[in-house]
């Protein structure tokens, strides 16, 4: 397999691409020449993003559908095929946030996570596999998250989520190890996106207590979008299997390599007393 990747004159997949960490790595592929196909719910925030990646001068379409509706995934190959000719790059972005105790979550809400987090991503690799393995050199890029490296109170399925497209990621690695097609799988830190605002939490919970654990949780996401889409793109690049960003992050798996069983107590107490 080559040890790099040219972005430029290729076609990327982009899901998410409408704010955010997708909405920013999209222009940064703008940037270098890359057509995009850009898929979000959010049909005029993906306007928008098209509409600043159409002026570098790149072939860009646009895909509003719902990750959690696999009918709308299943039939995305052949629109972007039909608009782009081909497609070489896929990038697993988009994402939902769930909080609270899971004794206290309703399990529709772990259903929709799920849907989108982890469903989504399996089922839209396995439908676009066929074109990306028609390429003599192929990427597929899942973003897991800090929080498929650590599990932390209070986040029980949107870890399990991203502990799930971390295994399925690196399994798939291992599938595609010495062909065209490569996997690089990204651990983003505490990136500043709207993730934590537009989180489902438990329904019999206090709105007040809502609105604090919120603001707390929106101080801790202080990297801009622009920085961890310089980090994939490069990782891409160079066709990199794991990504970890920030230093939030990069620490967080230190703890968990030195103490695998016991490492929330002491990133626990480190919160506590900052």
């Amino acid at each position: 397999m080559a040890r790099s990747f040219v972005v430029g004159g290729r076609t990327a997949l982009v899901t998410g691409a409408s704010s955010g960490i997708g909405a920013a790595l999209s222009r940064a592929l703008a940037a270098r020449g890359c057509a995009l196909a850009l898929a979000d719910r959010d049909g005029e925030g993906l306007a928008t993003v098209a509409a600043s990646a159409r002026a570098q001068g790149v072939a860009v379409s646009e895909h509003a559908l719902d990750l959690a509706d696999a009918g709308a995934i299943a039939a995305l190959p052949a629109a972007v095929q039909s608009r782009h000719g081909g497609l070489h790059l896929l990038v697993n972005n988009a994402g939902v946030a769930l909080a609270g105790r899971f004794e206290e979550t309703d399990l529709d809400d772990v259903a929709w996570l799920m849907d989108v987090n982890l469903h989504a991503v399996m089922r839209l690799t396995h439908a676009c596999l066929p074109l990306l393995r028609a390429e003599p050199q192929a990427q597929i890029v899942n973003l897991s998250s800090l929080f498929g490296i650590i599990a932390p109170a209070g986040q029980a399925a949107y870890a399990a989520s991203k502990f799930a497209v971390r295994g399925f990621s690196e399994a798939l690695a291992h599938e595609y190890e010495g062909t065209g097609l490569g996997v690089t799988l990204v651990h983003p830190g505490g990136v500043a996106t709207r993730i934590a605002r537009n989180a489902r939490l438990p329904r019999t919970l206090d709105p007040a207590a809502t609105t604090q654990g919120l603001a707390a949780f929106e101080r801790l996401l202080t990297m801009e979008p622009e920085v961890a889409a310089a980090a994939i793109l490069r990782g891409i690049e160079r066709r990199e299997r794991r990504v970890v960003i920030g230093k939030d992050a990069r620490r967080a798996l230190l703890i968990q390599r030195l103490m695998p069983v016991r490492y929330w107590s002491l990133i626990r107490r480190g919160m506590d007393e900052g």
